[in-house]
C-alpha cells in the first residue's frame, strides 16, 4: 500500500517561514514527478510547485521567489520551504506524486492527507 505522509504545517505570523515534508512509503518501483498543491476554504485545489525526478521545477506565479521545492530521491521525500508567508497562503497543503507500482510498473497518482498552514497575526 503506497502512502504519502505529510508534516510540517502549522500557524505562523506574516513574514514567517515553514517547511513542509512529504515522504512516500510502501512498495513501489520508482517515483516520478512530485509536487505540492493547496486548497483554501471555498476554493479549488491549485498547484503550488512541482519537481521532476531529475530536479526540474515549476512554481505558481504567486509563490515564485518565496517558496522552494526540493526532493531527496534516496529518502523518497519532497520538501517545500516557504518564506515570506502571507495570509493569502493560508490553505491545506497536499503532497502529490506519480509512483510506479510493483510488479506491473503501472504509473499511478497519489495524494497525501493534507497539512494545514495558517498565516495570521
Amino acid at each position: 500500500q503506497v502512502q504519502l505522509v505529510e508534516s510540517g504545517g502549522g500557524l505562523v505570523q506574516p513574514g514567517g517561514s515553514l517547511r513542509l515534508f512529504c515522504a512516500a512509503s510502501g512498495s513501489y518501483s520508482s517515483i516520478g514527478a512530485m509536487g505540492w498543491y493547496r486548497q483554501a476554504p471555498g476554493k479549488q485545489r491549485d498547484m503550488v510547485a512541482t519537481i521532476l525526478s531529475r530536479g526540474s521545477t515549476s512554481y505558481a506565479d504567486s509563490v515564485k521567489g518565496r517558496f522552494t521545492i526540493s526532493r531527496d530521491n534516496a529518502k523518497n521525500t519532497v520538501y517545500l520551504q516557504m518564506n515570506s508567508l502571507e495570509p493569502e497562503d493560508t490553505a491545506v497543503y497536499y503532497c502529490n506524486a506519480d509512483i510506479r507500482s510493483i510488479p506491473l510498473n503501472r504509473l499511478n497518482n497519489y495524494w497525501g492527507q493534507g497539512t494545514q498552514v495558517t498565516v495570521s497575526s
